[in-house]
C-alpha cells in the first residue's frame, strides 16, 4: 500500500496550508525571540535538544528531537498504540476519529486523517507527528517536512508487523521498555492462541467492509492475515487493498461464515436478520443459516487491541477449541468494553478508516 494520493486541487489547497502554516510559524518563533518588552532579539535561554535518527517504516530518515514531550497523531491506530504503550500523556493532539481509549476524545483536533490542518498540528508545537502510509497523504508527510516537523510513518502489512512497529513507536517516543514488555506480551497470546488451534481446520469467511457496494479486504492486508490468526481463510484473494466484489461472486465463493466489525447488540442482531433477507444476500449459504460472526471495530485497526478482536473471532469460529478453561488474561486490559460501530451505512457499519473516500480505498 503505498501513501494515499490526491489531485491537482488537494495539491493547491495544500500548499495554501503550507504557507499559512509558515506564517504561524514564523510568527510563533519571532515572539519566542523578542526580548522582554518587544525591544529586540534575545537569545532563547532553553537548552538544546538533542535529536536522534531513526529509519520510520516508509524508508524515510527522520530526526526526532530528544526527549520528546508532545506527539500529534494522524490516524486512530496510531493514539491507540500511544496509549497502549502508556505514552498518551505526551499526545497533545489527534483526528476527529480517534476515538478510542475514551480519552483521546479530550484530546485537541486536527482534523480528518486524509485531509488534516497543518495550521492547527502547527500550533501544537510537536516534536513529533506520527503518520501511517496505507491512511495519510504523502502531502501531509510533505508539506510537515517543509515545515521542519519530524513526522514518523508506519506500515504494518501483517500483525507481526503491527506488533514489530509498535515496539518502534516505543523507541521512537521514548519507552523503549514498554514497548518490549507490550510486543512480548501480544506475542505471547498470539502463542497460546494458535496452541488452542492447533489441528483446527480453517474456516472460510467473507469479511465485510462495506455492504453496498460489497466491499471486502485484499489477501496482503493486515487484516487478511489477522483472519489466518484466528483459524480463517478469506474468501477473496485479490491482490488489490479493499476490493468490490459482486454479490453473484460471492455466491460463487459460497463462505462459511459472514465476519463484520460491529457490537455485539440486539440492534446489531436485527440488522443482520434483515441482511439475510435481502435479494442476493438470502441465497448465501451463511446468510441464510444465519453464520455471522461480528467482531469488535479493533479488528480494522492495526494497535495491540487487534490481539483482543482476533481471540474474539476465534472464539466465534472454533468454540469448540475453547471448551477448556482458558488460559489466565485471555482478554487484555485495553480490551474495549463495549466496542462499536466504526461508522454507519444503512444497516452496517464502514469502518471509519475510509473516511472520505467514495470508492472506499483507504
Amino acid at each position: 500500500m503505498g501513501f494515499q494520493r490526491t489531485g491537482r486541487r488537494g495539491c493547491v489547497a495544500g500548499r495554501r496550508q503550507v504557507f499559512a502554516a509558515v506564517f504561524l510559524l514564523a510568527a510563533n518563533t519571532h515572539v519566542q525571540n523578542a526580548a522582554p518588552g518587544g525591544t529586540g532579539p534575545r537569545v532563547s535561554q532553553a537548552p538544546m535538544q538533542t535529536a536522534v535518527e531513526f529509519t520510520d517504516e516508509a524508508g524515510r530518515i527522520v530526526r526526532v528531537p530528544q526527549p520528546v514531550r508532545r506527539i500529534v497523531s494522524l490516524a486512530p491506530s496510531l493514539t491507540e498504540t500511544l496509549f497502549a504503550l502508556g505514552a498518551g500523556n505526551l499526545l497533545v493532539g489527534d483526528t476527529d476519529y480517534c476515538d478510542y481509549p475514551p480519552e483521546a476524545l479530550s484530546k485537541p483536533k486536527v482534523g480528518g486523517a486524509i485531509n488534516p490542518s497543518i495550521e492547527q498540528i502547527v500550533a501544537l508545537r510537536p516534536d513529533l507527528v506520527l503518520a501511517t502510509k496505507s491512511l495519510n497523504r504523502r502531502e501531509t508527510v510533505a508539506a510537515l517536512d517543509r515545515l521542519g516537523i519530524p513526522t514518523y510513518v508506519t506500515d504494518p502489512h501483517t500483525v507481526e508487523a503491527m506488533i514489530a512497529s509498535t515496539a518502534r513507536l516505543a523507541d521512537v517516543a521514548g519507552v523503549h521498555g514498554a514497548g518490549a514488555a507490550l510486543a512480548a506480551s501480544l506475542r505471547e497470546r498470539l502463542a497460546a492462541l494458535q496452541s488452542r488451534l492447533n489441528g483446527e481446520p480453517a474456516r472460510s469467511v467473507l469479511f465485510v467492509v462495506w455492504t453496498d457496494p460489497l466491499i471486502s479486504v485484499g489477501r496482503d492486508t493486515f487484516i487478511a492475515d489477522a483472519l489466518r490468526w484466528a483459524g480463517a481463510r478469506s474468501v477473496v484473494e485479490s491482490p488489490q487493498d479493499w476490493p468490490q466484489i459482486s454479490l453473484e461472486g460471492a455466491l460463487r465463493l459460497q463462505p462459511e461464515f459472514l465476519v463484520f466489525s460491529g457490537e455485539h447488540s440486539e440492534a446489531e442482531q436485527r440488522n443482520l436478520e434483515a441482511l439475510a433477507q435481502l435479494p442476493g444476500w438470502r441465497d448465501l449459504d451463511a446468510a441464510h443459516e444465519g453464520r455471522f460472526a461480528v467482531v469488535s471495530e479493533a479488528f480494522i485497526r492495526p494497535a495491540p487491541r487487534l490481539l483482543y478482536a482476533i481471540e474474539q473471532l476465534a472464539r466465534q469460529l472454533h468454540p469448540q477449541a475453547f471448551l477448556s478453561p482458558p488460559p489466565p488474561e485471555q482478554k487484555p486490559a485495553d480490551a474495549p468494553a463495549k466496542p462499536g460501530l466504526a461508522g454507519q451505512t444503512g444497516s452496517l457499519g464502514a469502518p471509519r478508516f475510509l473516511e472520505g473516500r467514495a470508492a472506499c480505498a483507504r
